[in-house]
């Protein structure tokens, strides 16, 4: 169905029977509820603070003695808090929160893979072009410098990419 064919029948309903529709699709799919919730009542900080602490404990668990050091349980909240809408600004705090802590996760663990690098590189890059789209940079400058002065001590085989990419800036 088209948007188009969509709102054309939405015009068709009545009232009642748009609502009646929207709280079947509330009862019905999750995903649709969450927005629901986060229109009505956004509670960003505590979302953010819940996503914070899962990411910490990915790098530094609390319970297990090993790390699983995975950057896709990060991915997984800044693609939901996007699709959420939620504000840029602390948006941008979430994915320097992850950068910062894989950074802290490397610099402990000395040895870590060349895949780690990249996808290290990758939440650079994509934290960069958000900061730069959404006119953040100069509220987020000094903290994505220091990302870059870390890698720099930690010599990184990619710091050139990653100095590329703050050119950008």
């Amino acid at each position: 169905m088209s948007k188009r064919d969509l709102k054309k029948y939405l015009e068709s309903l009545s009232s009642e029977n748009l609502r009646e529709q929207i709280v079947e699709l509330y009862d019905k799919f999750p995903a649709v509820k969450t927005y629901y919730n986060f229109v009505f009542k956004p509670n960003e900080d505590k979302l953010i603070d819940e996503a914070k602490t899962k990411i910490l404990n990915e790098y530094f668990p609390v319970k297990r003695r090993k790390p699983k050091a995975r950057r896709s349980v990060a991915q997984k909240y800044i693609k939901h808090f996007m699709s959420l809408g939620m504000d840029a600004f602390l948006l941008a705090d979430l994915m320097l929160f992850n950068l910062e802590v894989m950074q802290k996760f490397s610099k402990q663990k000395q040895q870590t893979s060349d895949a780690f690098f990249k996808s290290l590189l990758n939440s650079f890059e994509q934290c960069v072009v958000y900061l730069i789209e959404n006119g953040l940079i100069s509220e987020h400058r000094n903290r994505v410098e220091a990302v870059l002065i870390e890698a720099q001590k930690q010599q990184w085989p990619n710091l050139y990419a990653f100095e590329i990419l703050y050119e950008k800036l």
